[in-house]
């Protein structure tokens, strides 16, 4: 599929966008608005589940949120670096949606993958932008594509954030698409080793920081992300969200 897509997510693992940015996809979806996601990797080198079933959970959040189309990239899980090879890659999607906004990892987190994979996501979209950097994909020459903003996510680590979206009426279809991944979050009925993230705590703490950044602009929850680049607004008007205290 190609096409002139509302937003393009990117990330370094298949839930990656569902813990940090779900709410906010799910909103653009309800305007009507078009969402496709590019996971890096197949997350091959995790603790539980395989590869095989993480891409079938993958399939299944895409569906809960109603993302138009869900690709692999196929880097290797833990060892990709920013290099040509991989930018080029991630050139290809970025040309191939040709996207107003793309939603990429935090620049700096607990798992090397978050923080690498937001600097190549960041780079390959201007690099996109490059008419002299020439790719091919679906058997056609493309044309360069820039997106007109790069939004990182706050994952693990907390970052303060740029902006703040209000996912109050997305919250409980956010966490059903991360309840997708039942080989990787909690499971009282599995026999894998636990992990960092498969414990009733951790999603506890999703819930809390959803809970903390809604209370920062007086909503039940919200989701925030970073941006590089300061973005405009024509007036101080739109600053003025709807029923803020």
């Amino acid at each position: 599929m190609e096409g002139n897509f509302d937003i393009l997510a990117m990330a370094a693992h298949p839930d990656d966008i569902e813990l940090g940015a779900a709410g906010t996809l799910i909103k653009h979806l309800r305007k009507g608005q078009s969402v496709a996601i590019v996971d890096l990797t197949r997350g091959e080198l995790g603790t539980r589940g395989t590869p095989e079933l993480r891409s079938i959970e993958a399939e299944n959040a895409a569906r809960v949120m109603g993302v138009q189309h869900r690709e692999n990239a196929g880097l290797p899980d833990g060892f990709f670096e920013n290099r040509e090879e991989s930018l080029r890659i991630l050139i290809r999607f970025i040309r191939r949606f040709r996207p107003r906004i793309v939603i990429a990892n935090a620049l700096e987190d607990r798992h090397p993958d978050h923080g690498r994979g937001g600097r190549l996501i960041a780079d390959a979209c201007f690099l996109a932008g490059l008419a002299k950097i020439e790719t091919q994909d679906l058997g056609k020459n493309q044309l360069a594509w820039r997106p007109k903003r790069v939004f990182h996510m706050i994952q693990d680590r907390f970052l303060e954030p740029d902006f703040i979206v209000d996912i109050s009426d997305t919250f409980e279809s956010k966490m059903e698409a991360i309840a997708q991944f039942k080989s990787q979050f909690h499971d009282p009925d599995s026999s894998e080793p636990q992990t960092y993230i498969s414990s009733e705590k951790f999603m506890a703490f999703i819930q809390h920081r959803a809970a903390d950044l809604g209370k920062r602009i007086g909503k039940k929850y919200g989701e925030g992300f970073l941006c590089e680049n300061t973005p405009a607004i024509a007036d101080l008007d739109q600053l003025l969200y709807p029923e803020f205290p």
